[in-house]
């Protein structure tokens, strides 16, 4: 299901993006040398779409953050179900906290991403390493805290993200690398939310993750 959205998501903006480049078009244009013609339209549409491919790569960093907030109980509870049964079933995080948490770091994501477009264009050979480095940071920042949610209070849960903020940013950035990889990426966010499942359980004494089954909010 989560590969299936992710993949619904990138058709729908690739299609929408498609149409409007046809809509905007003219069906005939008149070009000095060539005359009259009328498959420009086609031929700037199939441009598109290699276009949002290339795209993608930067799509699904925003792609895997929402879809983080959708399944990762799901993924996370399959996960404990199998590698941790000895711990009381977790907290879910509600529908409510989950929507409000991602706004908030869509609206981090973009700006930084943003912000980061003058590194991109000013160290452009480095530009992936850049993009990678910081969309790591960020997505095991979010990653981890919804990990860690789901067993202890969100000021407990920002501790243990500063306590372990080298190993979490590692982590991201293995996550970022293959997000950059067109359909390799459909598969990352569901895989995400199960590795920083394991690197909650690796990280934190199971001890300390079953003494909060209900963590205060």
């Amino acid at each position: 299901l989560g590969v299936g959205l992710s993949l619904a998501l990138l058709i729908a903006a690739t299609a929408g993006f498609a149409y409007l480049v046809d809509w905007v078009t003219p069906d005939d244009v008149w070009l000095p040398v060539l005359g009259e013609v009328n498959w420009l339209d086609d031929l700037l549409s199939w441009s598109a779409l290699i276009l949002l491919m290339v795209l993608s790569v930067f799509l699904m960093v925003p792609v895997a953050s929402a879809i983080t907030s959708i399944f990762l109980d799901d993924v996370a509870d399959a996960v404990e179900e199998v590698h941790y049964p000895h711990l009381p079933p977790a907290h879910r995080v509600s529908m409510g906290d989950a929507f409000r948490d991602t706004v908030n770091f869509m609206g981090v994501l973009v700006g930084a991403n943003l912000l980061a477009l003058v590194l991109y264009l000013l160290f452009a050979p480095a530009a992936l390493f850049i993009f990678w480095g910081l969309n790591g940071f960020l997505l095991g920042r979010e990653y981890f805290t919804l990990a860690a949610l789901r067993r202890h209070g969100r000021d407990e849960a920002k501790r243990l993200r500063r306590r372990h903020a080298g190993t979490i940013w590692m982590a991201g950035v293995l996550m970022a690398v293959p997000l950059s990889v067109p359909l390799l990426n459909l598969l990352i966010p569901i895989l995400g939310a199960a590795t920083f499942t394991h690197l909650y359980h690796v990280l934190v004494p199971h001890s300390d993750a079953a003494s909060l089954r209900y963590p205060p909010r």
